[in-house]
């Protein structure tokens, strides 16, 4: 279900990872190497970018498939960005919602993408969502599964968790209730890639000190190209990877704290 990818790095024109490569992301929308659950992509896609000085991605979703939208050559030949998140999507579910379940989710000044599925979704994570501040709920952008996840990471980051125990919290959390759930999470907030590989396939390109890509599966045949392994979670910059085993990541016992009195980003709502 879903490929995505992620880049920080040199600015350079959002073709040059998500359209020129021989595998890229657009071409995985129908034709994916490494996709062990359905076969194509075309319920929806997503890009967002940020640009120097400003905190807030900006983000470009349809809910088509990409590769019948005639802007999105134009707008990724050119757009720079230094980072990137993008998406393409098989829905669990069909009909949830269109553009707004396709990823890049957003808040607090980050992107963020879900990679898989909710097991025996939606009831099993209903006690989840049950916990969750009402205006969480209030606030998803979609009724998918994916959608929930993210307003389980945001919570724990409201609460004071950093970006990798917020993503490796929300992942114990939701395979707990949601055994067989498959759980690969991407998220950026524009200086560091933070991701999970749970259940798919996860690989990483990395050039220290230029750029780190995080995807899916490889756009090319680059022999650099090194995959994660499968309950792990990836923390990168442009200079490092970092791979921690999930259940050694620390993350908050005895229940989260309440939500950090934090102000929003400029331009955006509260995300608690």
């Amino acid at each position: 279900m879903c490929r995505h990818l992620a880049y920080v790095g040199e600015p350079l024109p959002l073709a040059e990872v998500l359209v020129s490569p021989d595998h890229s992301l657009l071409r995985q929308s129908w034709e994916p190497r490494r996709q062990r659950y359905g076969t194509v992509n075309a319920d929806g896609f997503g890009v967002g970018w940020y640009v120097d000085g400003d905190p807030v991605p900006a983000r470009y979703r349809q809910a088509g498939p990409v590769w019948a939208d005639p802007n999105y050559a134009d707008l990724t030949r050119v757009v720079r960005s230094g980072a990137v998140l993008a998406a393409v999507r098989d829905a669990t579910e069909a009909g949830a919602d269109g553009a707004a379940a396709a990823a890049p989710f957003a808040a607090g000044g980050r992107l963020f993408s879900h990679n898989g599925a909710v097991s025996g979704w939606p009831g099993s994570l209903a006690a989840a969502a049950g916990a969750l501040p009402a205006a969480d709920l209030l606030s998803l952008e979609a009724r998918c599964d994916s959608a929930l996840v993210w307003a389980l990471v945001l919570h724990r980051i409201r609460c004071g968790a950093g970006d990798g125990s917020a993503l490796a919290g929300a992942v114990t959390e939701v395979a707990a209730a949601a055994p067989g759930s498959r759980l690969n999470l991407l998220m950026t907030d524009g200086r560091t890639i933070t991701a999970t590989a749970w259940g798919d396939t996860l690989s990483y390109l990395a050039s220290p000190g230029r750029r780190t890509v995080v995807a899916s599966e490889p756009y090319d045949d680059d022999p650099a190209w090194r995959q994660v392994p499968d309950r792990t979670l990836l923390t990168a910059t442009r200079t490092e990877v970092l791979l921690t085993p999930i259940d050694e990541v620390p993350v908050p016992l005895g229940g989260l704290q309440p939500p950090l009195d934090l102000p929003p980003y400029p331009s955006e709502e509260p995300i608690a």
